[in-house]
């Protein structure tokens, strides 16, 4: 390890001031912590010691020249790329800046169709044309997957004028694909490759299989440090990786985007969640994959799920247990709140665990509570009814938008009850949170299946956004000169 990566410049420089001696006429508000409500400062305390502001000597995060600067540049030898941002309002607003730095309006986008809402929402504002490419079923996991790689090879063909191909990678169950091969196949084509690698921030681990797609030459990756290394909420990364990576665009649409006053806390995080990794050793790789594999015994041994199986390249801090059709998820979600015990994500078959970097779960106690949660569960396997089909709510084919994003400014919307509604354009997404993944995207025309999907997802009570569309959405008005 270079000593370089030992140090953390931003952090120090920040404990340094705040142990000062110094008056404070500036904001924050708070003073340093020295105005709070009283009473409830107890876990704010020491933070909001350096919750600062851009003071001479703290740099500024949209024209570092400073510490900033300086972590930024650790960081960019750590992941192994040309620039690395810091980023403090999540990997959303890297997703948004990525899609507006490097496409104009009018260009020809093609876009994994099972991707973050941010995406969608960065090629909106950029006013481009998407071509969605869709997503595998995996039969035995149930669930969607990437784009298989002859799609997006035949995608990459037959729209050789694509500016930019749009990739997750891995996706939120931590499954990974041959990036790498897409990545060759986009760059012969003279295609841009932007990878949202929100989960795979620690995949610069050398001790970890899966390859980062910094190291497998995409041309701009996102990271949030938050999901998967110890940095706070909003902590992200934005690396960029090509010479044909315009900065000076980038660093606009960051300036423009991201808040104007920065949290000093969240940058510190960031800091820290590079130095973390960068002296990760191997040898707490090992006890955390022996702790990791404790744990999965724990749930291996189950009438109610089993386990899915990894292949080699996926994320092994993720797991994913199937839930058998008998049981009603609903059940299994109230089971584990009443154990106190919280997964990323429950949806009608699955249920999602990420593990953290280090051995913190204790297996007797969990042992303990999934036996309880069996118990509890027994009569719930004996009655259940509902049965939901997962595999056909997205399309098979690679299909544009139903109507640009130019000509939806022109048309108006009206609410419609979801049976009405089939056949007709989206005039909103519909998105299911978590993940964040919309099963209608805006400007998508409607179909049966999906309906039937987002309709049997409210019985199970998943969670959606916008709210209050158990009954409808909204749609676009159209002439009665437009097919349908």
């Amino acid at each position: 390890m270079k000593e370089k990566q030992t140090k953390t410049p931003l952090y120090q420089k920040l404990i340094h001031f705040a142990q000062s001696q110094h008056t404070s006429f500036h904001v924050p508000g708070h003073k340093s912590g020295a105005i709070f409500p009283e009473n409830y400062s107890e876990f704010f305390s020491e933070i909001l010691k350096i919750d600062l502001t851009e003071l001479e000597g703290l740099d500024d995060l949209h024209a570092p020249v400073g510490v900033i600067k300086e972590a930024q540049d650790i960081a960019s030898e750590w992941f192994g790329s040309l620039y690395t941002y810091f980023l403090v309002n999540g990997s959303t607003v890297g997703n948004l800046a990525m899609i507006l730095a490097t496409c104009q309006p009018g260009d020809q986008v093609l876009v994994q169709r099972n991707c973050h809402k941010s995406i969608l929402h960065g090629i909106e504002l950029a006013g481009v044309h998407p071509i969605f490419l869709p997503p595998m079923f995996d039969d035995k996991k149930e669930m969607y997957t990437n784009p298989s790689l002859l799609l997006m090879k035949e995608a990459l063909y037959n729209y050789h004028n694509a500016k930019a191909i749009i990739l997750t990678y891995p996706d939120y169950y931590g499954n990974a694909f041959n990036l790498e091969e897409i990545v060759e196949s986009a760059h012969h084509n003279n295609t841009l490759v932007l990878v949202d690698e929100a989960h795979g921030c620690h995949f610069s681990l050398p001790f970890i299989e899966t390859p980062s797609a910094v190291a497998l030459g995409a041309d701009v990756v996102v990271q949030s440090a938050h999901k998967m290394t110890p940095a706070l909420t909003m902590a992200a990364y934005l690396h960029i990786q090509s010479t044909n990576i315009d900065r000076e665009k980038m660093n606009y649409y960051l300036q423009m985007l991201q808040s104007s006053s920065p949290s000093y806390p969240i940058l510190a995080s960031l800091d820290l969640a590079r130095y973390y990794l960068a002296t990760f050793s191997e040898e707490k790789m090992q006890l955390l994959s022996s702790h990791i594999d404790e744990v999965i015994t724990c749930f291996s041994d189950s009438d109610v799920w089993s386990p899915e199986t990894k292949g080699q390249n996926d994320d092994p801090l993720k797991l994913t247990l199937k839930v058998n059709q008998n049981v009603e998820i609903q059940q299994v979600k109230s089971s584990f709140e009443q154990e106190k015990l919280y997964p990323e994500l429950i949806t009608d078959r699955h249920i999602l665990f990420i593990f953290g970097l280090e051995p913190i779960i204790d297996p007797v106690n969990l042992r303990k509570k999934l036996a309880r949660i069996h118990q509890e569960l027994k009569f719930s396997c004996n009655r259940a009814t509902i049965e939901i089909n997962t595999n056909t709510y997205y399309h098979d084919k690679i299909l544009p938008l139903a109507i640009s994003y130019a000509e939806m400014k022109d048309l108006q919307a009206k609410w419609s009850d979801w049976e009405n509604a089939i056949g007709k354009i989206a005039a909103e997404a519909i998105i299911p949170y978590p993940p964040g993944i919309p099963l209608i995207a805006k400007g998508e025309r409607i179909d049966f299946a999906t309906v039937e999907q987002i309709k049997k997802l409210f019985q199970q009570q998943i969670n959606f956004q916008p709210s209050n569309r158990q009954t409808g959405l909204y749609i676009y008005v159209e002439d009665d000169t437009r097919g349908e």
